[in-house]
């Protein structure tokens, strides 16, 4: 296969990933042991994807975000609340990374040279 095709389709499942374990978290009716279950069959996914070196920030600190995910779920407290709240705190940091090309600002634009034309 193209080297191409394999980052992009490794990019494809870690975002999928990251993406599916962060609408499980931000349900209303949070159950641990649903999302620890929901969270490792989604992973079998990664494992498959074959491996490929990352770059960009954004993509780094995306394998980052799916590593830290496999962390906290094996080293928990009882009630999960703490952690729940950091990978929702590191998923708008994410979200942030991703986007942050996005909403550049043009500074200066009004000092533009205009001849009138």
């Amino acid at each position: 296969m193209n080297d191409k095709v394999l980052r992009l389709k490794y990019i494809r499942v870690l975002e999928k990933f990251a993406k599916r374990t962060i609408s499980l978290l931000k349900l209303n009716d949070f159950d641990f042991e649903q999302f620890k279950i929901k969270t490792l069959r989604n992973y079998e996914e990664v494992k498959k994807a074959e491996k490929v070196r990352l770059n960009s920030a954004y993509l780094v600190s995306l394998k980052n975000y799916t590593e830290l995910i496999l962390k906290t779920i094996t080293h928990h407290s009882k009630t999960f609340e703490a952690e729940k709240n950091l990978l929702l705190k590191e998923a708008n940091l994410l979200h942030k990374e991703k986007n942050r090309n996005n909403y550049k600002k043009d500074k200066h634009k009004h000092s533009k040279f205009n001849d009138g034309y």
